[in-house]
């Protein structure tokens, strides 16, 4: 798997999505199963939020658990994204990918939470990954793209 770390003048061309808008967005759950790990995690809807939840477990050389969803981009003019989240202390990565292959390169940004606070982000999937082993909790309320 190639990831490449994001810069904060890296220009996107994404498609606009809201939580009420991607209410029937398909999110895949990808863990480190995928490579003999045991994590496990969980990706559920509520009426404000995403929430991704699991756990994460360094046992069989494993470490991550990761949901992701597919977006169509063609003629969109997105310079910047916008995330509101509220963690649970944890650094999670926000990770964007040009094609739809399961391991092709990913760009990423890591982003730490705060417990129990919403914190916006400015500059789609996400991943608990760095040996952060237990139980873990990120709840997504906004992903907003802007022009």
């Amino acid at each position: 798997m190639i990831t490449k770390q994001l810069s904060s003048l890296f220009v996107f061309n994404l498609l606009v999505v809201s939580a009420q808008a991607n209410a029937n967005q398909r999110w895949y759950v990808i863990n480190d199963s995928v490579m003999g790990g045991v994590s496990n995690s969980q990706v559920t809807q509520t009426q404000e939020s995403l929430l991704f939840t699991g756990n994460v477990s360094l046992d069989n050389n494993g470490g991550f658990a990761s949901i992701r969803t597919e977006l169509n981009t063609q003629s969109q003019n997105t310079k910047a994204i916008a995330l509101r989240v509220k963690g649970d202390g944890q650094t999670y990565q926000l990770r964007l990918r040009t094609t739809n292959y399961l391991n092709g390169a990913a760009y990423t940004h890591s982003f730490k939470t705060v417990k129990n606070e919403w914190v916006d982000i400015k500059q789609l999937g996400f991943m608990i990954a760095g040996k952060q082993e237990g139980k873990f909790k990120l709840e997504v309320g906004k992903i907003e793209f802007k022009s």
